[in-house]
C-alpha cells in the first residue's frame, strides 16, 4: 500500500509567493513615496514654468540673479552662526550633566529635551511677544525702566532668528556630546587632576577632544537643520523682507507660480545637506568615544565645589530662552483678549481656548486633522519600516540593503523640497493627490520615515535570531516567522516607533504649508496664517494645546519605555 504524499507544495509556494508579495508591495511604496517625488524634482527643474520645454533657463535665472543669489548667503550666514550658539551651549550643557557634581542634573536633560520637541516656528512667535521692536514685553520693560526711546531687541531680523533656531538647535549637541562623553571613562580626568590640573584646563585639554567626533556630528546636525528650516525664517525674516533659501522657496509659488523655478534653486540645498549628512555619518562611525581603561571604566564627576551653583546657574540660560521664557509669553498672550496689553486684570480670558476647541468649526477641524493625519502617516510609516527593516536585517530578498537606504533618503531631505517634489508628482495626472488628506498623510509618513525605520531596525537587531532560525529550519517562510514569532517579541517597540513618528507629524509645517488646502488644513497651517495676519491670541491657544497634547505623549512614552526611547529619538 503506497501512501499518498501529503499536500505541503502548493500551499507551501503559495505562502513564499504571499512573502515575496509583501517585500515587492514595500519597494513599491518607497519607491512611490521616495523617489518618484525626488526625480520630479530634477525633472521640474529642466523644463521651463511657461511652456514646459527642456531647458536649463531655470538654473541660469536662479543663480545668476542677485535676488535670488542673496538668500542662498543669508541662509549660510544664519546655518553656520545658530550651529556655532547651538555647539557652544549644547557643549557646556552636556559636559556639566555628564562628567560634574552640578545640582539639578536631571532637570537640565529634561528641558534640553522639552527644547527638542518644541518646534521652533512656536519659538520664534513667543520670542515676537517677548523682543517685537516696539509691542515686545521685554522692549517696552527696558523703555519703563530707562527711559530711552526704544529697547534694544528686535527678533524681526537676521540675528533674531538665528538666535531662535540657535534656542531650538542645541539639544542635538547635547544629545551626541552627553552619550559620547557617558562612554568615556575618567581615568586620565584624574590622573590630570593627580597632577595639580584645574577642571576647566582638564575639560579643555582632555575631555572635550575625546569627544570631538561627537561635537562635529552635532554641529553638521545643526547647520542642516537650520539651514532646511522654513517655519522661524517664515515668522520672522518674511516680515523684515529678508530671505532665505527656504522662504524664497515659498515665495516661488506665491502668484505668479513658478514650481519647476523652484525645482532647480531646491537642487543645490538638496545635495548640501546630502552631503553633510554623509560628513556626518561618517563622523559618527569614526569616533569611538572610549579610552584603554582598567577597574571597569571607571566615570567619576568632577567636584567643583561653590562653582557648582555658578554653573547650574549658567546651564540654566539655553532652557529660560529655549522654554521658560517663550512658554510663559504664548500661556499669557493665551489667556489674553489683546496680547499687546499683557496678563493684566481685565485683560484674561478662556475665550481663545474656546474659540479653539468647541466655537470655531476651522480651527475644530484642524486639530482633528492634525491628529487623524499624524496617527495615518505614523501608521504607514511604522508598517512600512519594520516590513523593510526585516527585509533588510535578515537579507530576505535580493536588493533588500538598497531599500534600508531609500527609507532613510528622506532624512537629507528639507521638509519644504520634499513637498515640492509630491507637488511636482502628485498634483497632475495619473495620480492627483493634491486636495486630499491622503496628499498630507504621505508626505508626513514619508518625511518621518527615516525615524521610523532607525527604531525599527535597533529593535530588530536586539532580538537574538535563534527562534527565527528554528522556524525558517522546520519550514517557516519567512512572513510567517515575522508574523508568529518577531513581531510579538517587538510589540513594545512597534509602539515606541508609532510614538516617535506620530510626535513630529503632528507639528510638522515645512511640507504642511505647501501641500494642503482650505480642506484639509492641520493645526500648524493654520498657526501660520494667524501669525501671517498677526491674530496672535488664537495662535498661542493652538500652540499651547499642540505642546499640550506632545508633552502628553512624550510623558506616556517615557512612563512605558523609560527614557532610552527618548535618548535613541533625540539622538536619532
Amino acid at each position: 500500500m503506497v501512501e499518498a504524499a501529503p499536500p505541503l507544495a502548493l500551499p507551501e509556494r503559495r505562502r513564499l509567493d504571499a512573502g515575496l508579495a509583501v517585500w515587492l508591495a514595500a519597494a513599491a511604496l518607497l519607491l512611490f513615496m521616495v523617489m518618484v517625488p525626488l526625480l520630479w524634482i530634477a525633472v521640474a527643474s529642466v523644463h521651463a514654468d511657461s511652456d514646459n520645454r527642456l531647458t536649463l533657463a531655470n538654473y541660469a535665472e536662479a543663480f545668476s540673479r542677485a535676488i535670488y543669489l542673496r538668500p542662498i548667503q543669508n541662509s549660510l550666514t544664519l546655518a553656520a552662526a545658530a550651529a556655532a550658539i547651538a555647539v557652544v551651549a549644547g557643549t557646556v550643557l552636556a559636559w556639566a550633566v555628564s562628567r560634574t557634581d552640578m545640582p539639578g542634573r536631571h532637570i537640565i536633560r529634561l528641558l534640553a529635551f522639552g527644547a527638542f520637541v518644541t518646534p521652533s516656528f512656536l519659538g520664534a512667535t513667543a520670542w515676537i511677544f517677548l523682543a517685537a521692536p516696539n509691542s515686545g514685553w521685554l522692549n517696552r520693560g527696558w523703555v519703563a525702566l530707562s527711559g530711552a526711546a526704544r529697547g534694544p531687541f528686535n527678533v524681526y531680523s537676521l540675528g533674531g532668528a538665528i538666535f531662535v533656531i540657535a534656542m531650538y538647535s542645541y539639544p542635538y549637541t547635547f544629545a551626541f556630546v552627553s552619550s559620547a562623553l557617558e562612554l568615556v571613562p575618567s581615568e586620565m580626568e584624574r590622573s590630570a587632576a593627580l597632577l595639580g590640573a584645574g577642571w576647566l584646563r582638564i575639560a579643555w585639554r582632555i575631555t572635550l577632544p575625546l569627544v570631538r567626533p561627537a561635537i562635529l556630528a552635532g554641529a553638521l546636525l545643526s547647520f542642516l537643520e537650520a539651514i532646511a528650516e522654513f517655519g522661524t525664517p517664515a515668522f520672522l525674516l518674511i516680515p523684515a523682507r529678508q530671505q532665505v533659501i527656504t522662504t524664497q522657496l515659498y515665495l516661488f509659488f506665491q502668484y505668479p507660480s513658478r514650481p519647476n523655478l523652484a525645482a532647480a534653486y531646491a537642487i543645490p540645498l538638496l545635495l548640501l545637506t546630502g552631503g553633510l549628512f554623509a560628513v556626518q555619518q561618517r563622523l559618527l562611525r569614526r569616533g569611538r568615544f572610549t579610552t584603554v581603561a582598567g577597574k571597569g571604566g571607571v566615570r567619576q564627576p568632577f567636584r567643583l565645589g561653590p562653582w557648582r551653583w555658578l554653573l547650574f546657574g549658567l546651564c540654566t540660560i539655553p532652557p529660560l530662552l529655549s522654554l521658560i521664557l517663550p512658554y510663559a509669553a504664548l500661556l499669557a498672550t493665551s489667556l489674553s483678549r489683546a496680547w499687546g496689553r499683557g496678563p493684566i486684570p481685565g485683560n484674561l480670558t478662556l475665550y481663545w481656548y474656546r474659540w479653539a476647541l468647541v466655537d470655531n468649526g476651522a480651527a475644530h477641524r484642524a486639530i482633528t486633522h492634525s491628529l487623524a493625519y499624524a496617527a495615518a502617516s505614523a501608521t504607514v510609516a511604522t508598517v512600512l519600516a519594520f516590513v523593510t527593516a526585516y527585509a533588510a536585517t535578515r537579507r530576505l530578498v535580493p536588493g533588500a540593503r538598497a531599500l534600508s537606504f531609500i527609507a532613510m533618503a528622506p532624512f537629507v531631505v528639507p521638509g519644504i523640497i520634499l513637498a515640492i517634489g509630491f507637488f511636482a508628482a502628485y498634483a497632475r495626472p495619473p495620480l492627483v493627490l493634491y486636495g486630499t488628506a491622503w496628499m498630507l498623510i504621505v508626505a508626513f509618513a514619508t518625511r518621518f520615515l527615516p525615524i521610523a525605520y532607525s527604531g525599527s531596525e535597533s529593535a530588530l537587531r536586539a532580538i537574538e535570531l535563534e527562534l527565527e532560525h528554528a522556524a525558517r529550519t522546520l519550514g517557516s517562510p519567512p512572513i510567517v516567522t515575522f508574523r508568529r514569532i518577531t513581531l510579538p517579541l517587538l510589540r513594545r517597540s512597534v509602539l515606541a516607533t508609532w510614538l516617535m513618528a506620530f510626535i513630529p507629524s503632528l507639528r510638522e509645517l515645512s511640507s504642511a504649508v505647501f501641500l494642503f488646502t482650505p480642506a484639509t488644513a492641520v493645526m500648524t497651517t493654520v498657526i501660520f496664517d494667524l501669525s501671517d495676519a498677526g491674530n496672535f491670541e488664537p495662535v498661542s491657544a493652538l500652540g499651547i494645546i499642540m505642546m499640550a497634547i506632545t508633552f502628553a505623549l512624550v510623558a506616556l512614552a517615557y512612563r512605558l519605555f523609560g527614557g532610552t526611547v527618548l535618548a535613541r529619538r533625540q539622538g536619532a
